[in-house]
C-alpha cells in the first residue's frame, strides 16, 4: 500500500501558485494525464479524495499481512505506449504471468483448463468436443484480427466535431487530423478485408450468445468464454451488443501476447505507484486527503480552478476531471453552468452494476474435487482465473434474470483469482489471498438493503457455498474478507451506481458517443475542464488509454507537442 501524507507544506504549496493544470482524482487515468502533461512541460498537481492514490487500481491491508487489489485484480489491458513511454518498468511495475490462463471447474468430476499452450489447449478442449477444439484455435485468430483494428482504435483520439479557436490554422488542422483518423481506419479495414469486416460488425452488434454458438457446441467451453463479455455489466450474454465487451476484455495482453491476464506484484496498486512514479519524475504534485467540493469558474464560463472540501481555493488554468462523469458534471460543475441538453444525457446515462467484489483472506490453497493434478500446493489451476458457477450460458443467463428481477443471484456467477498463488510479497507463508469478483447484485435489492449486515452476510455465505461446492472446505479456510457491494464501490471508491466503468460499455456509450454525443474528445461545455477517465473514450478497465489522450488534446490546446 502507498500513501502521501496531505501535509502543511503540501497544503501551501497548492495554494501558492497558480497550476496549469489540476487533475481531479489520483486513480490510473488521473495519474497518466498528469505525467503525460507534466514531460509536455505543465505544471501539474494531483488532487486525490481519498488517503491513498490508485482510485480502483489499489492495494491496501486490509487484514493484518494481507494485501489486497481491492477493485481491480488483474492486468491486461494497460496500454504497451503507455507502459513503454513513461517507462514503468523501472518505475517498479512487475508483471506475473499465471501458469494457465483459465480455471473452470465442474460439478460432474471434468474440468477445462486452459493457457498452458496451444497443444494443451487442443487436449482439454477435445475433453468435450473434438470439434470444438478444431475451431478454438480459428475463433482466437479472429479476434486478434480484430484486436489489431482495435488497437488503433484504442490509442486514438476519437474525430469529434471541432469546436475550439475557429483560427484557420486550427481549422487546418482539425481537417488535416480527421483525415488522417479515418484514412487509417480505412486501412485497417482494407487489411482485413470485406469478409473479416462483416464478421467484426456482427461482433460488435451481436449477443455474446450468439457469437459463440456460431463457433463452438460445448456448453463448457462457452460458458468460460463468455464471462470475459459479463465482467463489471447489467446486461445478458443474450443482449444485442454484449460482444463488444467480449472483445474489450481480449484486447490486451503480456509482453506481447494476446489476451494474458497477469498478476501484478505487489498487487494492482503497484500500477498505480509507478505511474505516479513516473509523474513525480515529470514534476507533478500529488496530494492525498484533497477532496475538491466545486470546480471554479468565471462570469465568462472559463475553469479557474477548484474549491477543495476544506474551503481552500486551488487555481489552474485548466482541470481535467478523473471522476466519473457524473460526479464531475452533476456535482462538482455549479448549476446553471451547463446546458439542459447535456445535463439530460449525462443523467440519463446508465451507470448501472451488478458487480460485487469480495476480498477473502484464506489459511489454505483451495483444492478442487474435480482436479487431481500431481501438485501438492501451488498448480497452474490456481495461478489463473478460475470461474465458479459458469458451466453453461444458461447459468450465466439465469444468474442475470434473478438480479434483473431485484435480487441478487441465487447461484452467483463468480471470478476467482488467487494473486498470491504467484506473488509472495502479499501474504504471510502458507496462507493466501483469494480475490471473488461477483455477479449479479443489484444496487437496490428488492429483497432486503445492503446496509444491513445480516443481508450481506448472506450473500457472501452464498458465494462461499457455492465455492464449496467445487472446492469443498473452503468456507473452513476463511480467516475474514472484506465486501464491496455496488452501492459500497460508489461510497468508497467514487464509482457512481458501482459502475467500474464509469458508465456502460455498450454501444451507444462509445467512442463519438462517450460520455455524450457530442463531447467525445475530452473536452466539455465549460471552457478549460477536460475529462479524462474511464467515462471517456475508450472506456474502462486499468487501460490508461483516455489519461493518455485526454493529455495530448490538453497539450495541443496549450499548443504543446505531445511527449
Amino acid at each position: 500500500m502507498w500513501r502521501r501524507s496531505f501535509s502543511s507544506s503540501s497544503r501551501r504549496a497548492l495554494t501558492e501558485k497558480k497550476w496549469d493544470a489540476l487533475i481531479i482524482g489520483g486513480g490510473h487515468n488521473g495519474l497518466t494525464s498528469a505525467a503525460y502533461l507534466g514531460r509536455g512541460g505543465l505544471s501539474v498537481a494531483v488532487l486525490e479524495r481519498r488517503h491513498m492514490i490508485g482510485g480502483a487500481a489499489v492495494t491496501e491491508e486490509l487484514i493484518p499481512g494481507f494485501r489486497f487489489s481491492r477493485c481491480s485484480y488483474v492486468q491486461s489491458l494497460l496500454r504497451p505506449s503507455v507502459i513503454r513511454e513513461l517507462d514503468l518498468a523501472r518505475h517498479g511495475l512487475k508483471l506475473l504471468k499465471p501458469l494457465a490462463s483459465s480455471f473452470t471447474p465442474c460439478l460432474d468430476g471434468r474440468y477445462l483448463l486452459l493457457g498452458i499452450n496451444d497443444e494443451q489447449d487442443y487436449l482439454e478442449i477435445s475433453k468435450f468436443s473434438k470439434c470444438d477444439a478444431d475451431s478454438y484455435p480459428r475463433y482466437e485468430n479472429q479476434l486478434h484480427k480484430f484486436c489489431k483494428f482495435m488497437d488503433f482504435v484504442l490509442d486514438s483520439r476519437p474525430p469529434e466535431t471541432f469546436r475550439g479557436d475557429s483560427s484557420f490554422s486550427n481549422r487546418i488542422r482539425d481537417k488535416w487530423q480527421k483525415a488522417a483518423f479515418w484514412g487509417s481506419c480505412l486501412r485497417h479495414a482494407l487489411s482485413l478485408g470485406q469478409k473479416d469486416v462483416v464478421e467484426f460488425v456482427d461482433l460488435l452488434l451481436s449477443p455474446t450468445s450468439k457469437v459463440l454458438n456460431k463457433w463452438f457446441k460445448s456448453d463448457v467451453l462457452k460458458a468460460t468464454l463468455a464471462g470475459d463479455a459479463t465482467i463489471g455489466s447489467m446486461i445478458s450474454i443474450h443482449s444485442s451488443g454484449s460482444g463488444y465487451v467480449l472483445l474489450h476484455h481480449v484486447m490486451g495482453g503480456t509482453d506481447g501476447e494476446r489476451n494474458i491476464w497477469s498478476h501484478v506484484e505487489g498487487g494492482m496498486g503497484s500500477v498505480s505507484r509507478a505511474i505516479s512514479n513516473a509523474a513525480k519524475e515529470a514534476g507533478v504534485h500529488i496530494v492525498t486527503d484533497a477532496e475538491v467540493s466545486q470546480l471554479l469558474i468565471e462570469d465568462s464560463g472559463t475553469v479557474n480552478g477548484v474549491l477543495l472540501a476544506d474551503g481552500k481555493q486551488v487555481h489552474s488554468s485548466v482541470v481535467l476531471s478523473n471522476a466519473t462523469p457524473y460526479k464531475t458534471f452533476m456535482d462538482l460543475v455549479p448549476d446553471g453552468i451547463l446546458p439542459d441538453e447535456f445535463l439530460c444525457a449525462i443523467k440519463n446515462s446508465d451507470y448501472s452494476s451488478g458487480s460485487t467484489k469480495i476480498n477473502v483472506a484464506v489459511d489454505k490453497l483451495p483444492h478442487f474435487h474435480c482436479c487431481k493434478l500431481s501438485h501438492p500446493e501451488v498448480g497452474p489451476q490456481h495461478t489463473g482465473t478460475i470461474l465458479i458457477g459458469s458451466e453453461s450460458l444458461d447459468e450465466i443467463d439465469s444468474a442475470c434474470q434473478d438480479a434483473w428481477n431485484g435480487i441478487p443471484s441465487r447461484r452467483p456467477v463468480i471470478e476467482m483469482t488467487i494473486p498470491s498463488s504467484v506473488d509472495k510479497t502479499i501474504s504471510p507463508p502458507g496462507k493466501h489471498v483469494v480475490s471473488l469478483f461477483t455477479q449479479y447484485t443489484p444496487y437496490k435489492p428488492k429483497d432486503g438493503s445492503w446496509e444491513d449486515p445480516k443481508y450481506r452476510e448472506i450473500y457472501v455465505k452464498r458465494c462461499f457455498n457455492l465455492i464449496d461446492e467445487y472446492a469443498p472446505g473452503f468456507s473452513s479456510s476463511v480467516i475474514s474478507y472484506d465486501m464491496l457491494t455496488p452501492p459500497d464501490l460508489e461510497r468508497e471508491i467514487g464509482l457512481t451506481g458501482g459502475n467500474i466503468f464509469h458508465g456502460a460499455m455498450s454501444l451507444d456509450s462509445l467512442f463519438l458517443l462517450r460520455p455524450v454525443k457530442g463531447w467525445s474528445d475530452y473536452r466539455t461545455p465549460v471552457k478549460g475542464l477536460y475529462m479524462c477517465g474511464s467515462g471517456s473514450h475508450p472506456g474502462g478497465g486499468v487501460m490508461a488509454a483516455p489519461g493518455r489522450n485526454a493529455a495530448s488534446v490538453v497539450l495541443q490546446d496549450f499548443n504543446k507537442p505531445s511527449p
